[in-house]
């Protein structure tokens, strides 16, 4: 019965990621983020998770899982270079506008700017989400009765 709980609750992360990813590809082409290679990136990583996830959905194999999760671990870096990247945006844009601000006042102007200066981290929530979907995936081998039963699957006589 456990064992059953887990698969059901890994295809519900896999379809979240699924439409995650979708989503944000989808909001990303309707902004038209496209002016710069940078901006192509999380697109074209979106679609890579979407053809990847689907994958992973339909054969679950170890190859899969662990295309998947590296897609996954260059969404959670990908999100983290996009705040940056537009967190500096809002500060030029900022310092362009008003050259003397500085300190406190300049992080908040920039942190609320034009451009979303948060917004690229749901692209590492959903790397995270993907991650947390292959913990133990049984296509690497991991099942609860080689782990033990006892909660967090450590065996009693594992530490």
């Amino acid at each position: 019965m456990p064992g059953d709980t887990v698969a059901a609750l890994r295809r519900v992360l896999l379809a979240l990621v699924f439409l995650g990813a979708g989503g944000l590809a989808l909001e990303l082409l309707l902004l038209e983020h496209f002016e710069s290679a940078w901006q192509w990136t999380p697109i074209v990583l979106l679609g890579g998770v979407l053809a990847a996830t689907a994958a992973l959905a339909w054969r679950p194999s170890a190859g899969a899982v662990r295309l998947f999760r590296g897609l996954m671990a260059l969404c959670v870096f990908a999100g983290l270079v996009g705040v940056y990247l537009h967190y500096r945006g809002n500060v030029e844009f900022e310092l362009e506008r008003e050259p003397l601000r500085r300190g406190v006042t300049l992080f908040w102007a920039a942190i609320r700017g034009a451009t979303p200066a948060l917004a690229p981290a749901s692209l590492s929530q959903l790397g995270l989400l993907g991650l947390a979907c292959t913990f133990r995936h049984p296509a690497l081998g991991h099942s609860p009765s080689a782990r033990g039963s006892s909660a967090g699957g450590i065996s009693p006589e594992r530490p």
